[in-house]
């Protein structure tokens, strides 16, 4: 049988909505050029990735 939604009050449910908010992603810093990056990523200043040139930039 089904059975009948119990009531969430409200401070239930904002306490569960407490937590939807934007997060900074975690950015390190380029070996190379010092420049901030997302990590496990090719540099967009420089185009190095672990230690070695991946894409060719322009200086």
């Amino acid at each position: 049988m089904a059975v009948p939604k119990g009531k969430i009050s409200k401070a239930k449910k904002h306490s569960r909505r407490a937590n939807w908010r934007l997060h900074i992603p975690g950015m390190i810093k380029c070996a190379q050029c010092g420049e901030y990056k997302m990590p496990h990523r090719i540099c967009p200043a420089c185009g190095y990735y672990n230690g070695k040139e991946i894409v060719k930039k322009e200086a």
